[in-house]
């Protein structure tokens, strides 16, 4: 390969990193957003301490979270969310093997509006579903409800939030306990000029049932960038348990994130 040749090259590579620098900060600006219409594969780790009567439990839960929008015609988007726990846990006892397990999906559907409303905010409304799997930290039930979020984009800025509401619809009949739980995720996150993300989260839970709150906080930082033609997401951060139920998690917990993402 002559100098020319290679030095062309590497031009061309150059000004591949330099457009993709430029389209980086829309990309992370997009994945702020649950229903933006981008294709995207979050895989999403979470490692949760001080689990089990004595706290001597613990357990990796690994969330395969699946984005996809469809067009339903000029005006309005309809966006797919599937997550898909996998769950690795050590109760802590002594003699019981470590259990690892598929977790219970929860399948939410939202439509959304292509178009801002007349103050700049995204909004989407829709379906939540729970499909039980058969493992032993399954609820057993499957489940179904109202789900919705709203939040709005101002320059580095995006803020809002999103809930569910799932009740148990049909089941095992061995299990008496029903669903009947209210999600809630507000957030806010900050896109720095070089494509990095710093989102600050809760995942709170309330058991209607128990009358009992799981309020997880999350400090979480990622970066937009390019492996080959591919677009990738990475990071990491904390979580801390401010309120769980007895023998859940306490104290802090480490997440860590990797997003698959292909743009239109």
């Amino acid at each position: 390969m002559n100098y020319n040749i290679k030095l062309a090259l590497l031009l061309n590579l150059l000004c591949g990193q330099i457009l993709f620098a430029s389209d980086a900060g829309e990309v992370a600006k997009k994945l702020a957003n649950p229903v933006a219409a981008m294709i995207s594969l979050p895989i999403q780790g979470n490692y949760q301490s001080n689990i089990g009567a004595n706290d001597e439990g613990s357990q990796w839960l690994m969330n395969v979270q699946p984005v996809i929008p469809f067009g339903l015609n000029d005006d309005w988007n309809l966006i797919s969310r599937t997550i898909i726990p996998f769950i690795s846990k050590d109760t802590g006892i002594a003699g019981q093997d470590r259990i690892n397990v598929v977790g219970d999906i929860v399948q939410s559907v939202w439509a959304s509006p292509k178009a801002l409303s007349e103050n700049g905010w995204i909004w989407g409304a829709g379906a939540a579903f729970l499909l039980p799997s058969d493992s032993d930290l399954s609820a057993k039930k499957w489940g179904v409800g109202p789900t919705g979020l709203a939040l709005k984009q101002d320059g580095p800025w995006t803020y809002g939030g999103l809930f569910n509401h799932i009740w148990s619809v049909a089941g095992s009949d061995t299990v008496t306990t029903n669903v009947n739980q209210t999600f809630i995720q507000p957030f806010l996150t900050y896109i720095t000029p070089e494509a990095v993300t710093i989102a600050l989260s809760t995942e709170s839970t309330y058991d209607w049932k128990n009358e009992q709150w799981t309020v997880p906080v999350n400090l979480v930082v990622t970066k937009v960038m390019k492996i080959g033609s591919q677009i990738i997401s990475v990071g990491g951060g904390v979580t801390y348990w401010a309120e769980a139920p007895t023998n859940g998690p306490e104290g802090f917990g480490v997440r860590l994130l990797f997003t698959f993402i292909f743009p239109k």
